[in-house]
C-alpha cells in the first residue's frame, strides 16, 4: 500500500527552542555551529529508502582522502520525542566526526505524526543497509558501522544495536540483501527501558505523552510493545560495545545502570560519561559539544582499532 507524503511537521523541538529553554538555567551556553572542515565533503538529500511516494533521506559526510581499507561509518539519529526534531540538528557533530576519519550520515525517519512504532526502527535499519549498499561510493568499511543517537534517537540507537538480526524489527523494504547489523552504539541521553522504575515515559496524567503517541496506546494497553522497544529487553552476548553520554536529567537514561550490570556479566565493553550540570539537549550546545565529540571519537577509536 502506498505510503502518504510526510505528515505536517511537529516543530515543538528545535535547536532554537531548546536553547532558549536551556539558557534560563545555563546562561553561559551557546549553540555549537563550527564550520564544515575543509578535509571532508558532503552529499545531501540522498534517498535511502522509498516507501510508495515517500522518499526517506539522509545527508552523508566523508573524508576527501582516499583510504584503501575504507572508513568506519556512523549513523546519526536525532531526538524530539519520536514526534519532532529533524536530521539537521546533528549535522555539526557528524561533520566534525567525519573529519576524524569516519563516514557519517544524518538520517530522517518517520515520526509518530506519520507512522507508529516500529516504523522508525525499520527506517533506520534500512538506512544502515543503505550505507553498506553504497560502501564503494563512500569508502565504508562495512565491518565497522556504529549508531549515534540523542534522546529519542539514543533510545533508537540502543534498540538498533541490541536487536541485530532480529526479524521482528528488521522491516522488509530497501536493500534487504545487505546487513543492518551495527558494531558499536553511542546513546546520548536515550532511555533504555520504557517500563522501568526510573522511566518517566508514558505518564499521560497531564496529556498524552510522546511515547504514548509513538506506540499508539498507553503502556497499560500494549505493554508488550513498550517492553520490546527498550534496549534493556534485548541485551545478549551479541550486544555490541556501548557508550553512554548523559546529562544531569536522570530519567533520560532510565535502565542504564541495569544495562551496564548485564553488560558486565557478559564481558561487553561499555563506557559512561556524565555531565553533572548539563541540560538534556547538551550535545547541541557549547561547552558540551566538543567533549561529546571527543568522547565519541575516543570510544569509536577504541572499539574499531
Amino acid at each position: 500500500m502506498a505510503q502518504q507524503a510526510p505528515a505536517p511537521r511537529d516543530t515543538s523541538f528545535t535547536v532554537h527552542s531548546a536553547f532558549v529553554k536551556a539558557l534560563k538555567t545555563n546562561p553561559g551556553i551557546s549553540i555549537a555551529r563550527p564550520p564544515m572542515p575543509a578535509t571532508i565533503q558532503a552529499r545531501l538529500n540522498q534517498t535511502y529508502c522509498t516507501l510508495g511516494s515517500r522518499a526517506l533521506q539522509l545527508d552523508v559526510f566523508y573524508p576527501k582522502a582516499r583510504r584503501k581499507r575504507g572508513y568506519p561509518a556512523v549513523l546519526f539519529i536525532h531526538g524530539g520525542g519520536w514526534r519532532s526534531g529533524d536530521r539537521s540538528q546533528h549535522v555539526a557533530m557528524a561533520q566534525q566526526l567525519a573529519a576524524k576519519g569516519y563516514v557519517t550520515a544524518t538520517a530522517e525517519y518517520r515520526l509518530s505524526t506519520e507512522a507508529l512504532y516500529p516504523a522508525a526502527v525499520h527506517d533506520l535499519k534500512a538506512a544502515i543497509r543503505w550505507l553498506r549498499a553504497n560502501a564503494a561510493t563512500y569508502q565504508i568499511d562495512t565491518a565497522k558501522v556504529a549508531v549515534w543517537g540523542f534522546s529519542a534517537g539514543g533510545q533508537l540507537a540502543a534498540l538498533l544495536g541490541t536487536t541485530n538480526g532480529d526479524p521482528q524489527l528488521e522491516g522488509t523494504a530497501c536493500h534487504t540483501s545487505h546487513s543492518s547489523r551495527v558494531q558499536a552504539i553511542v546513546d546520548v541521553d536515550g532511555t533504555l527501558a520504557f517500563i522501568h522504575p526510573e522511566s518517566g515515559e508514558g505518564n499521560d496524567s497531564k496529556g498524552t505523552s510522546a511515547a504514548t503517541y509513538w506506540f499508539g496506546a498507553p503502556k497499560t494497553e500494549k505493554p508488550e510493545l513498550w517492553l520490546q522497544a527498550g534496549a534493556l529487553s534485548h541485551v545478549s552476548a551479541q550486544t555490541p560495545p556501548i557508550l553512554f553520554l548523559n546529562s544531569s536529567v536522570a530519567r533520560m537514561h532510565a535502565g542504564r545502570d541495569d544495562m551496564t550490570r548485564q553488560l558486565d556479566a557478559l564481558h561487553i565493553y561499555h563506557e559512561t560519561h556524565a555531565f553533572p550540570d548539563a541540560p538534556h539537549p547538551f550535545p547541541l550546545f557549547n561547552p558540551w559539544f566538543e567533549p561529546t565529540l571527543n568522547y565519541t571519537a575516543a570510544f569509536l577509536q577504541r572499539v574499531f582499532k
